[in-house]
């Protein structure tokens, strides 16, 4: 009797390791699913804008011109002013009243910069021109001969 004792003792054993079978088989059917749908998917699309050419020109535009050492230049006409990122819409609504107005009465402004500079110049230039009120703002760029 002792013998069957110490059979029964020791009884089955658990299985430690993890049945890797059912797993593959999920991740095989996953992939399969991924491999004939993915083709079938599009890919977004971003429509960029283009750089054309206007069809006229405005008449008088002023002029904001940063260059390298991001140094600030209003031209109004013939008058060149200096002036830094912070006081810009102010020193052109001081300079030019007609900035301020709606619609195509408006005078235009265009931003014309280094390209050297940081992008964040320019914006802090627009935002302060969109706070100030300016209602037609533009910038100026080189157009490729492609």
């Amino acid at each position: 009797m002792p013998a069957v004792n110490s059979r029964r003792g020791r009884g089955r054993r658990t299985i430690s390791e993890i049945n890797m079978v059912p797993f593959i088989d999920v991740m095989l059917v996953l992939l399969i699913i991924f491999m004939v749908t993915a083709p079938l998917i599009t890919p977004s699309m971003i429509a960029l804008p283009k750089v054309g050419r206007a069809p006229s020109q405005p008449q008088n535009p002023v002029q904001i011109q940063i260059s390298k050492d991001e140094a600030v230049q209003i031209k109004i006409k013939t008058d060149s002013v200096p002036s830094n990122v912070r006081s810009v819409a102010a020193d052109i609504a001081r300079l030019e009243p007609g900035v301020k107005a709606e619609g195509a009465q408006a005078v235009p402004v265009v931003i014309s910069a280094d390209k050297s500079i940081k992008y964040e110049t320019v914006v802090q230039v627009m935002d302060n021109l969109q706070k100030a009120g300016v209602s037609r703002v533009g910038l100026s760029v080189q157009t490729s001969g492609k």
